[in-house]
């Protein structure tokens, strides 16, 4: 399902933060839920959760959603987001998974 008006805008006005720790094997971005809207934080968190689709990251399962060439997913009170092609299935199934974490 497509995001709402409200949601898209929520998105396109957060200041992303960069995960500078990840930057050389899974870089992404995120959001923390004490430093932005509570309510848009929980909505856009359960949208995922509701209309999204499970996949893995390495062992673990996660929701994610995609939208506008990122995808979406969240655990606990950040909402991390990155480039489609950057995720771990897309990784994989093109064999550009970063050397350090190769299985």
């Amino acid at each position: 399902m497509e995001l709402n008006n409200k949601l898209k805008e929520f998105i396109e006005n957060q200041e992303w933060i960069f995960a500078k720790t990840y930057a050389k094997t899974y870089p992404h971005e995120y959001i923390v839920q004490e430093r932005v809207d509570n309510n848009l934080y929980l909505e856009l968190a359960n949208h995922i959760d509701t209309f999204g689709y499970e996949n893995y990251f390495y062992q673990k399962k996660q929701v994610y959603f995609d939208y506008n060439g990122y995808t979406y997913w969240h655990m606990e009170n950040i909402i991390n987001r990155c480039v489609i092609a950057d995720t771990y299935h897309e990784r994989i199934k093109n064999g550009r998974l970063p050397e350090i974490f190769k299985e």
